[in-house]
C-alpha cells in the first residue's frame, strides 16, 4: 500500500490519526505509514481490536438497517470516521431510498475524503463540527436544513465518545444528543469497555495517547448510563456481536466472545 501524494495541506501524515488507524483496522486504503505502525502496536496489546471494529461496523448496519424497516428516516451520524462500504445512508437506503442523513466530524481527513465520496450522493450531507459542543452541530444550518428535529431521527455515536476524556464531560455530552431526540427518536451508540482484556488497556491507550485523540476504555456501568433514561431494544447493551445477530459466522463470534471488548445499545426516546 503506497503513501499517495495529493492530500490536503493540513493533513498530518506523521501523526497517527484515529479516524485512518480505524480505516487499516477494517482493511481500508485510506491510511499511512504512521496510522498503520501505530495502529499495529495496538493489537500487539489487544489482538481483537481489528475483530471489535470489524464487528461494530457491523452493529451499525444492523441497527440503521432496523430502524430503517421500522419507519425511521433521518439519521445523524457524529464522528463518522473515514467513508467505507456499507456506510450508514447507503444502509438506510437500500430500504427506504427517501431516508437522509447528516454525517458530522471535525477530522480534515475525514472530511476531504467524505465530501469528495459523498458528494454525489441524494439526500446526504456532510458537516464539520465538534462534537464536544453539542449545541454547534444541533444548531448547524446544514443539519437543519436536512433533518426535521420534530421528526423521529436516530443520533449515532459510534467508537466516538471513548475519545472524549473525562474532562470533556462526556456525560453531559450524550445527555445534550439524548434531550435533542424527539418522541420516536433513537440514540444508537457503542463504546470501548475492556473488560475482555484488561491487561491490555494501559498498552493500548499509550498507543492513542501519541495520535490525534487519545481513547478512555469505560465500565460497563458507565457505558449504560450513556443512555440515561431512555428505553433499551432489546437485548439491551451488550457486546457488539451480540446486538441481533444476523448471521452464522456474527452468532459465533457473540458466542466465542462473551466477555465485551465494545459495548453497543440502541435506545428510544418514549
Amino acid at each position: 500500500m503506497d503513501d499517495r501524494a495529493g492530500e490536503p495541506r493540513e493533513v498530518d501524515l506523521s501523526t497517527p490519526n484515529v479516524a485512518r488507524m480505524y480505516d487499516y483496522y477494517l482493511g481500508g486504503k485510506d491510511n499511512f505509514g504512521a496510522d498503520r505502525e501505530a495502529a499495529e502496536k495496538a493489537l500487539e496489546f489487544a489482538p481483537q481490536i481489528r475483530l471489535a471494529a470489524q464487528q461494530n461496523r457491523a452493529f451499525m448496519g444492523r441497527a440503521v438497517r432496523h430502524l430503517a424497516e421500522t419507519g425511521t428516516r433521518q439519521f445523524l451520524d457524529v464522528g463518522t470516521g473515514l467513508p467505507t462500504q456499507n456506510n450508514v445512508h447507503e444502509v438506510a437506503q437500500r430500504v427506504a431510498p427517501d431516508a437522509r442523513v447528516v454525517y458530522v466530524d471535525n477530522d480534515p481527513v475525514v472530511l476531504t475524503h467524505g465530501r469528495a465520496i459523498l458528494g454525489g450522493a441524494q439526500n446526504v450531507d456532510i458537516v464539520q463540527a465538534d462534537m464536544r459542543h453539542p449545541e454547534e452541530i444541533l444548531d448547524d444550518p446544514e443539519v437543519r436544513k436536512r433533518l426535521d428535529f420534530d421528526q423521529p431521527i436516530a443520533i449515532l455515536l459510534l467508537a466516538i465518545v471513548h475519545f472524549l476524556t473525562d474532562a470533556d464531560d462526556p456525560e453531559a455530552v450524550v445527555a445534550r444528543f439524548r434531550e435533542a431526540l424527539p418522541p420516536g427518536g433513537h440514540l444508537v451508540l457503542s463504546h470501548v469497555c475492556g473488560d475482555a482484556l484488561p491487561d491490555s488497556v494501559p498498552g493500548v491507550t499509550e498507543v492513542y495517547r501519541h495520535s490525534t485523540m487519545p481513547i478512555v476504555a469505560r465500565t460497563p456501568d458507565r457505558i449504560r448510563g450513556f443512555f440515561g433514561d431512555l428505553e433499551l431494544l432489546e437485548p439491551g447493551v451488550v457486546n457488539v456481536a451480540q446486538w441481533r445477530p444476523d448471521s452464522v459466522e456474527t452468532r459465533r463470534i457473540a458466542d466465542k466472545y462473551r466477555r465485551p471488548y465494545f459495548l453497543a445499545g440502541v435506545a428510544r426516546k418514549a
